[in-house]
Formats: C-alpha cells, sequence, structure tokens
C-alpha cells in the first residue's frame, strides 16, 4: 500500500520566520535506496513546476527513496513573502533539508548510508550545488533543465519588468534604472514579485561549477526536437564537471518546457528516464554507517 506524503513545518531559525513548508515522501518498502532533498526554481516557474515535481517525488518514493520538497524562505507556503527572500538563506534552507533526510535516515552499524543526492530544476540547480560546499558530505546530484549562470535567469526576470515598461511607453533606460535600485539596496517590483537585493547579487554571482568532491550527476533536459543535442554552452559546462572527475551522465528527453507553459503540463518521459536515472546510481554503493556523515550537525526541528 502506497504511503501518502506527510507535510509538515520544518524549523530551520527560531520564530515564525524559520518555518518552511515541506512535503515528506517515505520510501514505500525497506531501508531507503538514497535520500532526495528537491530545489525549486524561481518565482513563478516554482508553481508551474509543483505538478511535476509532486509526480516525480511520489514515484521515487515508490522506487525506495525518500524525498523532501521543501519551499524556500519567500516562497509557497513557507515563511515571509517573496520580498525576504536572500541568496544565502536559500542555501542554509537547502542546507537544513539535508540534515533533517540524514538524521531521518540514520544507518545502522550493519546497514550501507543511503546516498545523498541534491535534485535540483532550473535555478535550483545553481542552489544545490552552493549548498553542497557548505555540507560536510560529498552528494550525487540530479539536474531538471539546469540553469548555467544565475545572471541570465535575473536578465530574463528583469526583463519581465522591462515589457510592462513598453507597454507603459518608459522603457528607455529602464534596465540600467532597475539595475541602479538594486545596486542601492532597494527592492524591485516585478510581476507582482518583489525581488530582494540580496537575492539579486546571489543570482549574479551564482554559476554551475563543480561541487566539491563531485560524485555522479544526472543531467536530464527537455526537448521538443527528436534529435536535439545538448546546446554548446551547456556542453562546455558538462565537460568541466567530467574533468573534476564526476560520472556524469547527460539524457534528452522529449516533452513540454513545463515550468513556462500557460497551461500546467506534463512530462512523462522525464519522469520515467529520471527514475531509471536514479535506480542505476543507486546501485553504486555508498560508505558505510561508520563513515564520518554531518549526523553530527544539529537537526532542524519539526513544528507541529
Amino acid at each position: 500500500m502506497a504511503l501518502q506524503p506527510e507535510p509538515f513545518f520544518l524549523s530551520v531559525g527560531p520564530g515564525r520566520s524559520g518555518q518552511r513548508f515541506a512535503v515528506y515522501h517515505a520510501p514505500h518498502s525497506g531501508p531507503a535506496r538514497g535520500l532526495i532533498a528537491y530545489v525549486h526554481p524561481l518565482a513563478e516557474e516554482m508553481n508551474k513546476a509543483r505538478r511535476m515535481a509532486a509526480l516525480q517525488s511520489r514515484a521515487l518514493a515508490a522506487e525506495g527513496f525518500a524525498v523532501l520538497q521543501m519551499d524556500l524562505l519567500g516562497c509557497g507556503d513557507s515563511a515571509g513573502d517573496f520580498g525576504d527572500a536572500a541568496w544565502p538563506r536559500w542555501v542554509d534552507d537547502v542546507v537544513a533539508a539535508c540534515r533533517w533526510l540524514r538524521h531521518r535516515h540514520e544507518a545502522t552499524a550493519d546497514e550501507a548510508v543511503p546516498r545523498l543526492l541534491l535534485w535540483g530544476l532550473r535555478v535550483g540547480c545553481l542552489v544545490a550545488v552552493e549548498a553542497a560546499s557548505a555540507l560536510d558530505e560529498a552528494c550525487d546530484f540530479l539536474f531538471w533543465q539546469p540553469t548555467l549562470a544565475g545572471n541570465t535567469a535575473l536578465q530574463q526576470f528583469l526583463r519581465m519588468k522591462l515589457v510592462g515598461d513598453m507597454v507603459a511607453g518608459h522603457a528607455k533606460g529602464a534596465m540600467a534604472a532597475l539595475r541602479e535600485q538594486l545596486a542601492a539596496g532597494r527592492h524591485v517590483e516585478i510581476a507582482g514579485y518583489a525581488l530582494n537585493p540580496s537575492l539579486a547579487v546571489g543570482l549574479e554571482r551564482a554559476v554551475l561549477r563543480p561541487a566539491p568532491r563531485p560524485r555522479r550527476v544526472d543531467w536530464l533536459e527537455v526537448t521538443a526536437c527528436s534529435e536535439a543535442v545538448l546546446s554548446p554552452a551547456s556542453s562546455r559546462v558538462a565537460e568541466q564537471w567530467k574533468e573534476a572527475g564526476c560520472d556524469l551522465r547527460v539524457q534528452l528527453v522529449q516533452g513540454p518546457a513545463f515550468w513556462q507553459t500557460t497551461e500546467i503540463e506534463e512530462a512523462p518521459e522525464l519522469l520515467a528516464r529520471t527514475s531509471a536515472a536514479l535506480l542505476d546510481g543507486a546501485h553504486q554503493p555508498d560508505a558505510k554507517a561508520g563513515s564520518p556523515r554531518s549526523r553530527n550537525a544539529s537537526l532542524p526541528e519539526v513544528a507541529p
């Protein structure tokens, strides 16, 4: 019988501001094959992708993985508004999610320690890579349509503001004005979202560089063309990860760009190929339970 997802509030700090809404998908049988923390994309892309993230989480739980979906600070049902979102706080949230999973599934002396995996979508891949640097254990990655550089995502986000300014006839010098406003420490209102200068700075600096102690990376991109190939820019970044020593597996999968479509869309082939990739990775043995891990780190509290 399938287990139901468990919604709860994970406490990553004092007071209401430290509450993060999370959904835990327990493995349906036996010890966890792996521990997976999902890192959602930016702004409206998060909302568009919610269904796909939930479908994949349930599918992975059915295959024996433990999956934690968490709304980062200022997003979804977590504490704060989007204007409170700050890049360092997002990174801390992901670290807290990983530590919660590790403590929830602490192995006994006779069990293999389940591997930790960070699953990012779009900008979430950038947050995941930075969070990995703050962990005291190696981890694997699952990249869905990774954003290669945060400054590109920031530029695209700011252009949403420019569209409105063009309609109003105020486009001249608008981009420079937005940059100046952020540099001065002031929020920018874009399509109903208040962009925090701290989030903008983090995006500006973030790149998909190889994480410390790279292990396995499953990189999946969605395309409408059956004969598509990885873009030259993505190929260059992928080669950097290979040169850093990681086991990189790249797949191009047919389906809709569900994170940006007008209607909520599904990409069934992406779901199936992701589950197959992670099951393949689960056959690679991890360290035994006695190995150094983050189990000594303080466990974030679960709010009732």
